[in-house]
């Protein structure tokens, strides 16, 4: 095989593997999919609430089926069709509440928005006020409660005046011989002792010393002392509180912000229970929502926060309006 033959095959596989590896490159840097968010249109941005279950269709497209915004507005579409030359592609976002719109696909690098025209309510038709609301839920807490002490005695039975000569125990300087006095005392299943405390209550207390520092101990279920003596017999007191740990439901409120036709409220972790209270043509009711969220006359989302709080948002169906807020139609 000639020089030049050979060099010619070795330029075309260099180019056969340039050519491989700009294309995983260029599939690597190909964004899968492509977001957008569905929100309420309204030249004052604190009225521009997030649109939960519209429902985006993609034009020109037939393989990807219709998606729905989430309950943050989010919707994400696949990118997984090529585009032609002169072909257009349209993102169709509709919701039963609000006018239609067309949004233009200009390139997956983009973020869409979508602001939607709330749908007018035919001139004529009642409205009912919606007024007061106020969001109750309830969060589990644990507590510990005092449910009564327990006492012991024990004693450190010795004879006093006698020489130690090295038999242990001794007293503290070595010279008399001591006894050693303990008790144990338990507080039983799911309970634990706070604040225990040993003392001499009897006999010679002067010669006597109280070996554990049982006032420093944590919260245990049980607790030991012991106590020792260098003279005639000794008695001694133990005594601790006995809790146990009781979890309740405390009911607590969250008062909504609303911005036109939504009110917003948020939740701490672990909340349960939610109704939302409102006067619904001036007459009080509360309304339980369950894990679905369903109230007669607003569409309720709930969105889970990274921490686990939770942020719900309701808005009015067109039949109602918030008292002090214009009423479309009334």
């Amino acid at each position: 095989m000639s020089g030049r033959k050979t060099i010619a095959l070795w330029a075309g596989a260099a180019l056969v593997i340039v050519g491989i590896v700009l294309s995983l490159l260029f599939l690597a840097a190909r964004p899968r999919f492509f977001s957008g968010a569905v929100m309420a249109g309204n030249a004052d941005p604190t009225k521009q609430i997030p649109i939960a279950g519209a429902e985006i269709t993609v034009v020109g497209v037939p393989e990807i089926a219709p998606l729905y915004s989430d309950a943050s507005g989010l919707f994400r579409i696949p990118l997984s069709w090529r585009l032609h030359i002169g072909q257009h592609i349209v993102f169709q976002v509709s919701h039963r509440d609000y006018q239609p719109l067309d949004l233009r696909y200009t390139g997956a690098s983009q973020l869409y928005i979508a602001r939607l025209t709330p749908k007018v309510v035919t001139p004529g038709v009642r409205q009912t006020p919606i007024a007061n609301v106020v969001a109750n839920y309830s969060v589990r807490t644990t507590t510990m409660m005092n449910v009564g002490s327990a006492v012991k005695t024990f004693e450190a039975v010795n004879t006093g005046n006698q020489p130690c000569d090295g038999h242990k125990p001794c007293s503290p300087d070595g010279k008399w011989r001591a006894a050693i006095g303990s008790a144990v005392i338990d507080a039983g299943t799911g309970n634990e002792f706070h604040n225990a405390r040993v003392s001499c209550i009897a006999g010679p207390c002067p010669f006597t010393r109280v070996e554990d520092d049982v006032t420093r101990a944590p919260p245990s279920r049980t607790v030991k002392a012991t106590a020792l003596d260098w003279s005639d017999t000794a008695t001694f007191l133990l005594e601790a509180e006995v809790y146990r740990r009781v979890a309740s439901d405390v009911l607590r409120k969250s008062y909504p912000i609303i911005f036109d036709r939504a009110l917003t409220f948020t939740l701490p972790a672990g909340a349960e229970d939610l109704s939302i209270e409102a006067e619904i043509d001036g007459s009080p009711i509360v309304f339980p929502l369950g894990p679905r969220l369903i109230l007669s006359w607003a569409d309720c989302q709930l969105l889970v926060n990274k921490d686990q709080t939770k942020i719900c948002r309701c808005e009015l169906k067109p039949e109602f309006y918030f008292a002090g807020h214009a009423g479309r139609g009334a």
